[in-house]
């Protein structure tokens, strides 16, 4: 089973030690993803755009590695407030809506950086 490593291009993954995401055999592991923005690298202030930002990103760690959200099986959300958690619910439906993957959401006392409001670990598993 071979075992293939996706990056996104970001220093910090080589700086600490991890891939964007792993794909082993039909599985596809994708690590916890912020609300950065992909292109300018900017944080925006509100959950919402974060919440956008992270899922633009894991899904282009998804096609990289072959599949797409739909092959979704497994989705964690961590946030830093649970007022923060109800505006996020809108949106991962918007996403993930009819794919209906297993999830959980865990209200954090804080992220990597303060400013961060979110974050995304995904598993996917490519079909037959």
């Amino acid at each position: 089973m071979t075992r293939r490593l996706i990056s996104s291009g970001s220093d910090f993954e080589k700086i600490a030690g991890y891939s964007r995401a792993v794909v082993q055999g039909d599985w596809v592991f994708v690590a916890g993803t912020t609300g950065y923005d992909p292109i300018t690298k900017a944080m925006p202030d509100s959950v919402e755009e974060q919440t956008r930002n992270c899922f633009a990103t894991i899904n282009k760690a998804l096609l990289d590695a072959g599949v797409s959200l739909k092959d979704a099986v497994r989705v964690q959300y961590f946030v830093t407030s649970r007022e923060d958690a109800e505006k996020v619910f809108p949106i991962c439906g918007e996403f993930l809506g009819d794919i209906r993957p297993a999830a959980g959401i865990y209200i954090v006392s804080g992220l990597y950086r303060p400013e961060m409001k979110i974050e995304i670990e995904l598993t996917a598993k490519k079909q037959s």
